[in-house]
């Protein structure tokens, strides 16, 4: 049983960067990504912010070298791409032997292909491509990206809401610890769709403008796209190809607090559950965090929630604390591991990026985030958070070497 779960390569794409090092350039630069609609075909177009890839679908599979295929939802276009990064970053073999693993993470799936097909159905019984129905579920953008990379050892596909590429990260660790794989792909991928765009915005949680998370006059998200995969090695896996690690994933904890299908508890009981879990497993203490990523929605109950349950753990130590989603715009599944993906970068070049636009502190917690780019700085341990729908609660800790 492998005692550590090394981070070896990671790849990303998202409205920031289209890979990790231009993710960097744009964090550093404090460059965001949030911008009105312009390649989702939507009544929204150039009206609402997101964090949308700007690259249209033809752009993606020329970037990808593939063939147009029917089909090929933007889903397991973004993922594949962020895939092949994280695969090529850990100069890792994958016909050496060992057995690798690919769980990844989406809510959307393959609903922009069915978009398609019901525009075309609705107004004709006769018209509409039944195979952009067979894109839709999950699992298909999975099986997309295990067949590009030739992994076929384990592969599996996780829909737990915007806790999904969280919660990926964690099954691949622990396969890993009950010597199940040697080495596993982790991440999540999601792109947005009609459907997305339009239910959030019944939700009314979306900003019209750039959001601001744990700010006093927060109004909302607003949503991205984009993919992230890490690959997570156990010490049998390192120590055979002889290769020096990025970083360590020494915690991780899942918890579900049932409050409401959609909004999280005021408390924030799951989320100070899952946080509580992750200190555990990695065996450190609450003063030994540096910096916390936090799930930070700018929803007015997400981050009164998250805030309630970072106080209750840190009580009067409270460590670097801000959201990343001000740059990325929320990436529903593959939020954790663009955020993971985000800590390891600050990991590693001992930097943390600002919480975008805050300017007054939450009345009813006292809670500041950072406001300005911090470099130059020591930081040995990261919480990352991300909270779904229905109560489900997901902390990593990422830990330097």
């Amino acid at each position: 049983m492998s005692q550590k779960i090394f981070i070896s390569g990671c790849g990303m794409i998202s409205s920031i960067g289209n890979n990790v090092a231009e993710s960097l350039d744009a964090l550093l630069k404090l460059e965001h990504g949030i911008r009105p609609v312009e390649i989702l075909e939507t009544k929204h177009k150039g009206k609402i912010p997101v964090g949308e890839v700007r690259s249209s679908n033809e752009a993606l599979i020329e970037q990808l070298g593939l063939q147009w295929k029917a089909g090929h939802s933007r889903t397991t276009l973004l993922g594949t791409i962020a895939a092949r990064e994280a695969l090529q970053n850990s100069q890792v073999d994958l016909k050496d032997g060992l057995r690798t693993g690919l769980i990844s993470a989406t809510t959307v799936g393959g609903i922009d292909q069915s978009e398609d097909f019901y525009k075309e159905f609705l107004k004709d019984p006769t018209k509409g491509r039944l195979r952009h129905i067979s894109k839709h579920d999950c699992g298909d953008s999975t099986e997309n990206i295990a067949e590009d990379l030739g992994i076929y050892h384990f592969v599996s596909t996780i829909s737990t809401a915007c806790s999904s590429s969280a919660n990926s990260i964690m099954m691949g660790a622990r396969m890993i610890k009950h010597n199940l794989l040697d080495r596993v792909l982790v991440g999540g991928t999601d792109s947005l769709t009609r459907y997305t765009l339009n239910g959030f915005n019944a939700l009314k949680i979306l900003d019209s403008e750039h959001c601001k998370s744990f700010d006093q006059n927060r109004n909302g998200l607003n949503l991205g796209e984009g993919a992230a995969f890490i690959l997570l090695e156990s010490e049998k896996s390192i120590r055979q190809r002889k290769y020096k690690p990025i970083c360590e994933l020494t915690g991780y904890g899942n918890s579900n607090d049932a409050y409401h299908q959609t909004a999280s508890s005021p408390e924030g009981k799951g989320a100070l559950s899952a946080m509580k879990i992750a200190l555990k497993k990695s065996q450190l203490n609450n003063n030994d965090i540096d910096y916390v990523n936090a799930h930070g929605t700018a929803t007015f109950i997400n981050d009164l929630s998250e805030g309630n349950a970072l106080m209750t753990l840190f009580n009067d130590r409270i460590p670097e604390i801000g959201s990343t989603k001000a740059f990325t715009g929320h990436t529903l599944a593959a939020a954790g591991s663009i955020e993971a993906v985000l800590s390891i970068l600050s990991l590693k070049h001992g930097f943390i990026p600002p919480n975008l636009n805050f300017s007054q502190v939450m009345e009813e917690v006292n809670i500041l985030p950072v406001k300005k780019l911090l470099t130059n700085i020591k930081i040995k341990h990261i919480l990352s958070n991300s909270f779904g729908f229905g109560g489900n609660c997901s902390s990593l800790i990422i830990s330097k070497l």
